[in-house]
């Protein structure tokens, strides 16, 4: 079966679950969430990006809310993607300490109280186009974890015109394999305006987590299928790429979203429909990330900060900066607020509701942030303009607001802020899983990035036995035990 007849049955079910009354539809907004993959938090236009240029998301920006402080839950995908979908720190579930999911067999369990899962119960129909990588079939999967509806991969990238990783095929419609010639970004963002214009008055709301590739590796843009070809089952693309064509990926998402804009508008459904344009985690190789230092791995800002905009013409005042501290983990409780949806009880979230902020309802509030990354040992937290920071066997305080590159080390400047910042991080670490040395963590080492030259490409899998903040790094055997 092609993907365009599956595409046909997939908008003939969504229209039969429609809800009779168009009172009762209208008083709920859609919901569009775009994530990309590995995007900087300046490879946007409306964040400085100095040679791309994306006219959908900035549209999306000036007539709604751009965050300047907005963070990803962690450093890299798979993990970020469970505090998006549950709406909570990733680390109490075992599926969030894989970074990413790779050769271990584990995922995301049904029956979780998921933001689709949520919606869904409240009459939303819900779609999962593009990445999924939070667990394989039969266990696990987008239809076990409360899509109704599914067009994507579920591993962690994808050949843009092979559909395949590392020689594999993996392009899915729902349950079936589905071989169609295309480019990956194009094919995820003709589906998205297929749903929105398929959309009556008077149907169930709709929910579409519109998940890029994009610019994820390998680094192949529209018309490059002569790179396809010469990397063959070599997705990761080590020895390719450049800033040009990472140029072109970006700006082929941007059109893709801005053909998502404009059935919207032609529809008449952008007054009330949510649109979501964010990352999910830092930038990778060619990604810029000034002003900040990192990639994608690490818990320095760069690795961590993400571009997020959002519109809701209905209720969001458009043209907002908004200065809220904000996190993956903050969609949920806010669209399921913005829905009437009242979180299930026995998942409460960690994050907070956005949407009083960006109504201008209330002020911006003070809360901490916490990471971990188990390479490198990296420990983080964040509360006010400060940032305490741990990597390997070295410790940092940083005003990153005043120092957004991460300098000047305040530790022993400020040192009852630095404990303070340490010891709430212990406590809020010991509600948590433990990392293990089963879980998979990827480090960007020196072999394959020069600027990581006293970074060696050791065991990923072991852990610190030592205490939340030890002074040994987790990359590396332990050391021999004390002679007696």
């Amino acid at each position: 079966m092609t993907g365009i007849t599956r595409r046909q049955s997939v908008l003939a079910g969504a229209a039969a679950l429609a809800i009779p009354t168009a009172s009762a539809a209208a008083a709920r907004p859609n919901i569009i969430f775009i994530l990309a993959d590995d995007m900087g938090v300046a490879d946007a236009s409306c964040y400085g990006a100095p040679q791309i240029r994306t006219p959908a998301i900035d549209r999306i920006a000036d007539q709604g809310a751009r965050f300047t402080q907005a963070y990803a839950n962690s450093a890299v995908c798979t993990a970020s993607r469970v505090a998006i979908i549950t709406g909570r720190y990733q680390y109490r579930l075992p599926i969030g300490l894989e970074e990413p999911l790779g050769p271990n067999r584990a995922g995301l369990p049904s029956g979780l109280p998921t933001l689709p899962a949520q919606l869904k119960r409240a009459g939303y129909v819900t779609t999962l186009l593009g990445k999924w990588h939070l667990g394989d079939p039969p266990d696990y999967g987008p239809d076990k974890s409360g899509y109704d509806h599914f067009w994507g991969f579920r591993g962690g990238a994808l050949d843009y015109f092979s559909h395949a990783m590392r020689g594999e095929p993996d392009l899915w419609d729902g349950p079936m394999r589905v071989d169609e010639h295309g480019y990956l970004t194009e094919m995820i963002g003709r589906r998205a305006v297929d749903i929105v214009r398929a959309h009556k008055p008077g149907q169930a709301p709709f929910f579409v987590s519109v998940h890029f590739n994009a610019p994820h590796w390998p680094w192949e843009g529209p018309g490059d299928e002569a790179e396809s070809v010469r990397i063959g089952p070599n997705t990761t693309d080590l020895d390719g790429g450049d800033l040009a064509t990472y140029k072109k990926m970006v700006e082929a998402m941007d059109r893709q979203i801005g053909l998502i804009l404009k059935a919207l508008d032609e529809t008449g459904q952008a007054r009330d429909t949510i649109v979501i344009f964010t990352s999910d985690n830092g930038g990778e190789r060619f990604s810029t990330t000034w002003p900040f230092t990192g990639r994608k791995t690490e818990l320095l800002e760069g690795g961590l900060r993400i571009p997020s905009v959002v519109r809701w013409p209905a209720r969001i005042r458009r043209g907002q900066t908004c200065t809220q501290m904000a996190m993956h983990m903050d969609w949920t409780p806010t669209l399921l607020g913005a829905a009437g949806v009242t979180m299930d009880p026995s998942a409460p979230s960690d994050g907070i509701d956005l949407m009083p902020v960006l109504a201008g309802e209330a002020a911006p509030r003070d809360r901490q942030l916490f990471w971990r990354y188990k390479a490198n040992n990296q420990r983080a937290v964040r509360q006010g303009d400060y940032k305490a920071l741990k990597i390997g066997d070295n410790s940092y305080l940083f005003d990153v607001v005043a120092d957004p590159m991460e300098r000047a080390n305040l530790k022993d400047r400020h040192p009852d802020i630095f404990k303070k910042l340490t010891q709430d991080w212990d406590a809020w670490n010991k509600m948590m899983l433990p990392e293990t040395r089963a879980s998979f963590t990827y480090n960007n080492s020196g072999p394959q990035w020069a600027d990581h030259m006293a970074n060696p490409d050791v065991d990923r899998s072991a852990i610190d036995d030592g205490g939340p903040w030890p002074n040994r790094p987790v990359n590396g055997p332990p050391p021999p035990p004390a002679r007696k």
